[in-house]
C-alpha cells in the first residue's frame, strides 16, 4: 500500500452508468438540523438527487442503508445543486436544483422516525421557473448587498445573465461578444460577477451595471441607445490567461481581502479585486477540479487541486504541500464537517464514485532487528562465493533461446476460435474466385487480477488472412474484470498464406506506470483456406513423413474434409486451396508413412504441418508419448532455390523499374519547366512538339508507376511463398537430423527474421548474415574460421549463389554431425565426432566450389535413395483421376 493514499472513511457507488459533473456535488445542513454536521447532496445527468449523512461504524465502510437520507428522480438532468437562503420571508436553507430548461427550489425536511427505520426525509417544491433559454450553470449571493436573503443568477448557453429574486425573476442580460459560456462566480466583497469567456480573458462585470444596462429583450438596440450613457453592458476589468478556464472560486477567509481564484487547462490563477495576478501556478498534470478551502498562516490560501492521474495536490499558495492518490479521477471536490469529524474531503467522480477521505498515512510498525555482530570468516566467504559464480556459469550455459517467464502476470489473454464458420460471411473485396470465402469468428478474452491502464489489443494475422478488425482499445480495467472482444477472420487474396497461426498482443501499463506486453497465439482452421478436393495421381513434388506408430484413418484425422461419395478417403486425401492449387495425402496401408505431393512445392508445407500436428494430438488423446515423425529423404533444396531465385529476380525488376521511373519523372518535369518558360515569354515562340513530348513522358510515367504497384503486389506474394517454403525446409531439416525445439528455434531466427520484405533490407542479406554467423561460430569446426570477420553493413547482393552456397554448407554440415547453439561456449571449435570430418568455411571460391560440388553429390545421393524405395501403396490409387 503506498504511504499516500488518500485514507477512505466512507465511500460508495451512485447507480448504474449515471454520469457527473463539477455542479452535481454540494456540501450542507440542507434540512436545517443545527447541529453542523453537513449533508452530502448529489444530483445526476440522469434525474436523480440523492442525499447522504454517512455514519460509519469504523473507517473504511461502505455505505450502509440508513446513510442514504434521500434518492429521489426529478426526471430532468441535474446540471447544478446549491443550497442557500432562497425562500422569501425566511432564513431557512433551501435546495435550488438547476436543470436544461427549468430552476427549481426544493425545501429539505425530516420527521422523527418511531420504528427501527429511523428518520423519514423528504422534499417539497417550493417554487420554480421556467427558462426561456438552455441553461449552463449558476452562481448565488447576496446581490446588490441585500440581506439575509440569496439571489440566483443563471447563465444560459449563449451568453444570457437570468437574474432571479427569490420568487420572481429580475431581468437577463447578454454578456457581450459571447460565443460559449464559461465558469461563473459572485464576488460579495466587490459585488460583481467574473466569468471566463470564448476569448480565454477573465471577466468581471458590476451587479450595478448588469441592473441598469439594456434589457436583454431588447438586445437589437438602435446606435442612438449603445451612445447613450448607463444603457450599454461596460465591463469592469479583464485580464487575459490564454487558456480556457474549468473553474472560478471566489475565497475570502477575512473581511478586508478577497482572492479570485481560476483554474485553467495548464496553470492556476490567484488574482485581486481588481484583476492583477496574485500569483500563479503552472501545473505538471491536467487538472480535472480545484477548491481554495483554507487560510493556515496569515496572508497564504491552502487548495486542493485534483488532476487525470487520479491524485489530489494540496497547495499553499505556490507550494505543493501534499500530494495523495485517489481511485479515481475527481470532478467534483469540496471539504465539509461530516459525523463530528472536521475537514473531510469529498470528492466525486464521472462515473459516480463518491468517497469520503482525509489525509494521513499508515506508519510502518516494522522495526530492524540488531544486527548481530560477529567476526568474519573469509574463507567461507571466499568458498560461497566461489559456489554462487559456479550456479550463474551452469544457469549462462544451460538457458534456453527464450528467456525465462516472471511471476503471474496482471493480466491474461486467451483466444477462442469458433468451431463453425459465420452464419453470415465477413469477407469483403475479396479477391479469391470462388463465389462465397467463408469467415470464423475469433473471441479474444482480457482478464485482470490487477488494476491496468490503456490496454491495447492487436492481432496479426498472416496475408492474404485478414481482419474485419485488428485494434482494440481498453482505457482502464478494475482489478478481476473480464472483457472480451470478437471479430472475424477470412481469405482476400487469391493466394495462400505461410502460416495459419494467428497473434493477439497486449500492450498495458501497470499501476505503476511500468509498460507491460503479453501475448496469445491461436490456430485458424484449414478449412477456412481449402475445401475438400479430388486427390491426384502424380504430382511435380513429394515428401514422405516416416513415424513410428501405425497409420491412421486420414478421416478421423481431417473429419472436416470427409466426402461422403469416396470410400478411398481412408488412405488418400485431396485438398483444394480456394487460389486454385491442389494437394494430396496419402497413407499406406502396410507401412508407417505419409506422402503429402502437389504441382507447387511451397504448396506442402499447410497439409505437411497440419499432418504432423494433429498426429501428435491424435496420438496424445489416446495416450501415446513416444510418438516421433522423421524425415529421411534429402531437404528439397533445388526447389528452394528455384523460389529465392524467382523472389530476388522481383527485387531486382523493383530495382530497376524505380530507377526508370525517376528518371522519366526528370524528363517530365525538365518538360514542364521548359513549357513553362515558353508559355511566359513575352513574344510567343513554336513549342516544337514539346507538348507531344510532354504527353508521352506523363503517359509513360503513369505506365512504369502501374509496373511499379504490379511488381510490388507480385513480390508481397513470392515472399509469401518463399516464407511456406522456408517453413517446410526448416521442418524438413529438424525431422531429418532430429532437432530438439530450441535449434529448430534457432534455424527459425536465421532463416524468418523478416516479417516484411523491403527493398532497403530484403530477405537474402538477411539470412545470409545470419547463416554466416552460425557457420562462424557454432557450425564451425577450427579457430580460423572464427576469425573471419562478417560484414558490418548489409546490401543487396549482386545474385544468390553465395546465399545458397551457405544454405547447402549448412545443411552439410548439419548432416555431418553439427548442433546449433547459442550459449557462451558456441564459439568454442567443436570436439564431437563428425561422420567423414567436417568441412571449413571455404575462403576463396575455389574452395566454395568444392564444397558446393561435395554437397550436391550428397544430397543427389539423397535423392537417388528416395527414387530407389518407392511408396508401397502409391500405385494402389483405384479409381483416382487427375
Amino acid at each position: 500500500m503506498s504511504l499516500f493514499k488518500a485514507r477512505d472513511w466512507w465511500s460508495t457507488v451512485l447507480g448504474e452508468k449515471e454520469e457527473f459533473d463539477q455542479g452535481c456535488l454540494c456540501l450542507a445542513d440542507v434540512d436545517n438540523s443545527g447541529n453542523g454536521q453537513d449533508k452530502i447532496i448529489v444530483g445526476s445527468f440522469m434525474g436523480y438527487l440523492r442525499i447522504f449523512s454517512p455514519h460509519p461504524v469504523k473507517t473504511g465502510d461502505g455505505a450502509q442503508a440508513e446513510d442514504l437520507l434521500l434518492e429521489v428522480h426529478l426526471r430532468d438532468p441535474v446540471l447544478q445543486v446549491e443550497v442557500g437562503k432562497f425562500v422569501s420571508g425566511t432564513e431557512m436553507l433551501h435546495l435550488a436544483v438547476l436543470h436544461s430548461r427549468k430552476l427549481c427550489v426544493y425545501a429539505v425536511s425530516g420527521t422523527l422516525g418511531n420504528v427501527e427505520h429511523g428518520n423519514q426525509y423528504q422534499i417539497k417544491l417550493m417554487y420554480e421557473h421556467n427558462l426561456q433559454r438552455t441553461a449552463c450553470n449558476m452562481t448565488y449571493g447576496s446581490f446588490g448587498g441585500v440581506k439575509g436573503r440569496d439571489l440566483i443568477c443563471i447563465q444560459s448557453m449563449d451568453g444570457m445573465l437570468m437574474v432571479f429574486e427569490q420568487e420572481s425573476y429580475a431581468f437577463g442580460r447578454f454578456l457581450p461578444g459571447s460565443l460559449l459560456p464559461g465558469p461563473l462566480a459572485y464576488s460579495s466583497r466587490t459585488d460583481s460577477f467574473i466569468t471566463v469567456s470564448s476569448c480565454r480573458q477573465v471577466e468581471s462585470y458590476k451587479y450595478q451595471v448588469l441592473a441598469f444596462a439594456t434589457d436583454a429583450d431588447k438586445r437589437q438596440e438602435t446606435e442612438q441607445q449603445k451612445l447613450g450613457s448607463g444603457k450599454r453592458l461596460v465591463v469592469d476589468w479583464t485580464l487575459n490567461i490564454g487558456e480556457q478556464a474549468l473553474d472560478i472560486r471566489i475565497v475570502s477567509f477575512n473581511q478586508s481581502a478577497s482572492s479570485v481564484f481560476v483554474l485553467g487547462e495548464r496553470n492556476f490563477y490567484c488574482l485581486k479585486d481588481n484583476g492583477q495576478i496574485r500569483f500563479m501556478k503552472k501545473l505538471d498534470c491536467s487538472p480535472s477540479c480545484f477548491l481554495p478551502y483554507c487560510s493556515v498562516s496569515e496572508g497564504t490560501i491552502n487548495t486542493l487541486i485534483g488532476n487525470h492521474n487520479n491524485m489530489l495536490h494540496i497547495y499553499q499558495d505556490v507550494t505543493l504541500k501534499w500530494a495523495t492518490q485517489l481511485p479515481h479521477i475527481p470532478v467534483a471536490v469540496k471539504v465539509g464537517c461530516l459525523h463530528d469529524l472536521k475537514g473531510v474531503i469529498v470528492t466525486l467522480s464521472d462515473d459516480g464514485h463518491l468517497q469520503c477521505s482525509y489525509l494521513g498515512t499508515d506508519p510502518s510498525l516494522f522495526q530492524a532487528p540488531k544486527v548481530e555482530s560477529r567476526e568474519l570468516n573469509y574463507d567461507e566467504l571466499d568458498i560461497e562465493l566461489k559456489e554462487l559464480q559456479k550456479i550463474i556459469r551452469d544457469v549462462n550455459k544451460t538457458q534456453g533461446v527464450w528467456p525465462m517467464t516472471e511471476r503471474e502476470d496482471d493480466l491474461t489473454v486467451s483466444a477462442m476460435v469458433s468451431p463453425n464458420f459465420d452464419s453470415e460471411s465477413q469477407a469483403t473485396d475479396v479477391e479469391v474466385g470462388t463465389d462465397l470465402v467463408p469467415s470464423v469468428t475469433v473471441k479474444v478474452t482480457l482478464q485482470s487480477r490487477l488494476a491496468s491502464q490503456k490496454a491495447k489489443l492487436s492481432v496479426y494475422v498472416q496475408p492474404p488472412l485478414v481482419l474485419t478488425c485488428d485494434q482494440f482499445t481498453f482505457e482502464f480495467m478494475a482489478p478481476e474484470m473480464t472483457r472480451t472482444v470478437a471479430f472475424s477472420v477470412y481469405l482476400k487474396g487469391s493466394y495462400i498464406p505461410s502460416e495459419l497461426e494467428g497473434n493477439a498482443v497486449v500492450s498495458y501499463s501497470r499501476p505503476t506506470g511500468i509498460p507491460r506486453i503479453i501475448q496469445c497465439k491461436f490456430r485458424l482452421p484449414l478449412k477456412l483456406i481449402c475445401l475438400p478436393g479430388q486427390p491426384s495421381k502424380t504430382a511435380s513434388h513429394k515428401l514422405t513423413i516416416d513415424t513410428n506408430k501405425p497409420p491412421v484413418s486420414l478421416l478421423s484425422l481431417f473429419p472436416a474434409f470427409a466426402n461422403q461419395s469416396d470410400d478411398d478417403q481412408v488412405f488418400v486425401m485431396g485438398f483444394h486451396f480456394f487460389g486454385g492449387s491442389r494437394v494430396t495425402l496419402l497413407a499406406s496401408k502396410t507401412s508407417q508413412r505419409y506422402r503429402i505431393q502437389s504441382e507447387q512445392f511451397e504448396d506442402l508445407w499447410l497439409i505437411t504441418n497440419e499432418l504432423i500436428l494433429r498426429l501428435q494430438e491424435y496420438f496424445e488423446k489416446q495416450g501415446i508419448k513416444d510418438f516421433a515423425c522423421s524425415f529421411s529423404g534429402s531437404v528439397p533444396l533445388q526447389e528452394y532455390f528455384e523460389l529465392i531465385d524467382h523472389h530476388f529476380e522481383l527485387r531486382i525488376n523493383g530495382e530497376k523499374l524505380e530507377e526508370l521511373l525517376s528518371e522519366r519523372a526528370v524528363q517530365f518535369r525538365a518538360i514542364q519547366r521548359r513549357l513553362l518558360t515558353r508559355f511566359k515569354d513575352k513574344t510567343p515562340a513554336p513549342l516544337q512538339h514539346l507538348d507531344t513530348l510532354l504527353d508521352g513522358t506523363y503517359k509513360q510515367v503513369i505506365a512504369l508507376a502501374d509496373a511499379v504497384e504490379e511488381n510490388q503486389d507480385n513480390l508481397f506474394q513470392s515472399f509469401t511463398r518463399l516464407k511456406s517454403a522456408t517453413h517446410l525446409v526448416i521442418l524438413l531439416i529438424g525431422l531429418w537430423q532430429k532437432l530438439s525445439a530450441d535449434q529448430v528455434a534457432i534455424l527459425e531466427a536465421a532463416f524468418l527474421p523478416l516479417q516484411q520484405d523491403t527493398q532497403e533490407l530484403g530477405w537474402e542479406e538477411t539470412v545470409d548474415a545470419a547463416i554466416s554467423h552460425l557457420l562462424k561460430t557454432c557450425l564451425s569446426k577450427s579457430s580460423k574460421e572464427q576469425a573471419l570477420n562478417l560484414s558490418s553493413q548489409l546490401n543487396m547482393p549482386k545474385d544468390t549463389s553465395r546465399l545458397k552456397k551457405h544454405i547447402t554448407l549448412l545443411c552439410d554440415r548439419l548432416a555431418k554431425g553439427g548442433r546449433l547453439c547459442l550459449s557462451t561456449d558456441a564459439a568454442a571449435p567443436q570436439t564431437m565426432v563428425m561422420p567423414g570430418g567436417c568441412t571449413t568455411i571455404p575462403e576463396s571460391d575455389l574452395e566454395e566450389r568444392s564444397v558446393e560440388q561435395d554437397s550436391t553429390e550428397l544430397f543427389a545421393n539423397h535423392r537417388h535413395l528416395l527414387a530407389e524405395t518407392p511408396m508401397p501403396e502409391a500405385s494402389s490409387l483405384h479409381g483416382v483421376s487427375d
